[in-house]
C-alpha cells in the first residue's frame, strides 16, 4: 500500500502532468497551426477567391492537425510507458522492432501509399473539402480529406470512403469557376431570331438582378444550334458562374425562360 501511495505521489503525478501536457499541446498546437496554415494559404493564393482560400485552408489544416495529434499521442504514450515500466530496458525491444518493422513494412505499403497520395493531392490542390468531384465511381461533395482516405457524400446522402492510394482520375466540378450549359428543344416552326433574342435578354436580366449578380460571371446566352429535325430544333445556352453555382443558376435560368417563352408564344418541342 505504501509503495502504491509513493508511486501515486511521484510517478502518478508525473503521469498526470504528461497527460495534461499532451492535452494542452494538442489544443495549443491546433490553435497555432490554424493561424500558420491560414497565413500560408492566403500568401500562396493571393489572387484566389475567398471561397477557394477557405476550402484550401480547411483541407490543408485537416491533414496537418491530424499529423500533429498523432505525434503528440505517440510522444505522450512513449513517455507514459517509460514512466510506468521504468525497470524494463526498451532498447532491445526497439532493436528487434527494427527487424519486425521490415516485415511489417511490406504489409504497411498500402498505408504509406495512401498517406503520400493524400499529401500530393493536397499539395497539388487537386480538390478541397467542399468541392464537388467525380472520383472513381463516386460523385458528390468532398467532406473530409484525411491521412489515409477521402470521404465523399453523394446527392442521395450515401458516404463513400476512398483510400487515397486508389484515387486515379479526378474531375473537379468546382475549381475556380463553373459553367452553365444546357439545351432546349424548340418546335421546328419557331422564329429562331426571336427565340435567341429572348434567351439573351433573360440571361442578361438574371445576371443583373440583385440576387444573382454576385454568382454570375458572364450572363447565360444563346450558344449554338444543335440537332435539327422535322419537329424540333435544339438550342444550347451557356454562361460562366462562380464555382458550384452552376446548378442553382441553371435552374433559375430555366424557370425564367419558361415564363418568357410563354409570354412571347415560343413553344417547346
Amino acid at each position: 500500500m505504501e509503495s502504491f501511495l509513493h508511486w501515486l505521489h511521484h510517478e502518478g503525478l508525473q503521469a498526470l502532468f504528461i497527460i495534461a501536457g499532451a492535452i494542452i499541446a494538442m489544443y495549443v498546437g491546433t490553435f497555432i497551426l490554424n493561424i500558420v496554415v491560414g497565413q500560408f494559404v492566403r500568401g500562396k493564393l493571393r489572387k484566389a477567391s475567398k471561397l477557394d482560400i477557405e476550402k484550401r485552408q480547411k483541407t490543408l489544416g485537416s491533414l496537418v492537425k491530424t499529423v500533429w495529434r498523432i505525434l503528440v499521442i505517440a510522444v505522450a504514450a512513449a513517455s507514459l510507458l517509460k514512466l510506468i515500466l521504468p525497470t524494463i530496458d526498451f532498447t532491445p525491444l526497439f532493436a528487434s522492432a527494427g527487424i519486425i518493422g521490415i516485415a511489417i513494412a511490406f504489409g504497411a505499403q498500402t498505408l504509406v501509399k495512401d498517406f503520400l497520395t493524400g499529401v500530393f493531392i493536397i499539395s497539388e490542390n487537386q480538390y478541397r473539402v467542399g468541392d464537388i468531384v467525380s472520383i472513381n465511381d463516386a460523385d458528390g461533395r468532398v467532406e473530409h480529406i484525411g491521412a489515409r482516405s477521402t470521404v465523399i457524400r453523394d446527392e442521395n446522402g450515401n458516404v463513400h470512403y476512398l483510400p487515397n492510394g486508389s484515387i486515379g482520375h479526378v474531375v473537379n466540378k468546382t475549381m475556380g469557376y463553373s459553367r452553365v450549359y444546357f439545351t432546349l428543344l424548340l418546335q421546328a416552326s419557331t422564329d429562331l431570331d426571336a427565340a435567341v433574342s429572348v434567351i439573351n435578354q433573360v440571361g442578361d436580366r438574371l445576371a443583373e438582378s440583385d440576387k444573382w449578380k454576385d454568382r454570375v460571371l458572364s450572363a447565360p446566352q444563346f450558344h449554338s444550334i444543335g440537332a435539327v429535325t422535322g419537329s424540333s430544333i435544339e438550342v444550347s445556352i451557356s454562361g460562366k458562374v462562380n464555382a458550384s453555382e452552376q446548378w442553382a443558376v441553371t435552374t433559375e435560368m430555366r424557370r425564367r425562360l419558361l415564363k418568357a417563352f410563354d409570354k412571347h408564344d415560343i413553344k417547346l418541342a
